[in-house]
């Protein structure tokens, strides 16, 4: 007769294993939340994530070349164009010549652009689901969440440009 109960240590794989899924399940489902909720802010502004991203990723002040930003987030220069239009369309940005090689355009962040990327900038701090936690609560949940990046990571770098280069490349509908 073979044994029902599993092999000692088993039970604490399959509660590791449970609690495990369990964590990656409520991840996800806030993960969805804040990325719905930080959609909607952005609409609001008039941006799209990746109008937002290529603003975000802008030095307000120091003049980009395009050919950077298009490095920066991971794209091929035609899609950076794309983008670029659209901040410009917005009026949050300028293409001006480089003075050093007037045949390179550079990306110029204006004031309107500086206002709309700390407003964005904001949505980030302003994510209500956070608002039940206290200071060392979300302190401690930067902690844990930081950890799991870096360990997901695994030495390569794995930086919000390389995580969004898809969205941020990707869809340019107009703001």
């Amino acid at each position: 007769m073979l044994p029902t109960d599993p092999a000692p240590g088993a039970a604490d794989v399959l509660d590791r294993a449970a609690l495990a899924g369990d964590v990656v399940r409520q991840v996800e489902r806030v993960a969805a939340a804040m990325h719905r909720e930080r959609q909607i802010g952005l609409a609001k502004l008039g941006l799209t994530p990746a109008v937002a991203r290529a603003l975000h990723e802008l030095d307000p002040d120091r003049p980009l070349p395009a050919r950077a930003l298009a490095d920066s987030l991971g794209c091929d220069k035609s899609n950076i164009t794309a983008l670029v239009d659209k901040l410009e369309q917005a009026g949050l940005v300028q293409r001006r010549s480089d003075p050093a090689d007037r045949r390179l355009k550079t990306i110029l962040v204006t004031d309107a652009g500086r206002r709309i990327r700390a407003e964005v900038r904001e949505l980030a701090a302003e994510f209500r689901l956070l608002d039940g936690l206290t200071d060392a609560e979300l302190g401690t949940l930067r902690e844990l969440i930081g950890k799991v990046s870096n360990a997901a990571c695994d030495g390569d770098p794995c930086d919000d440009a390389a995580a969004a280069a898809g969205a941020a490349c990707g869809e340019v509908p107009a703001p």
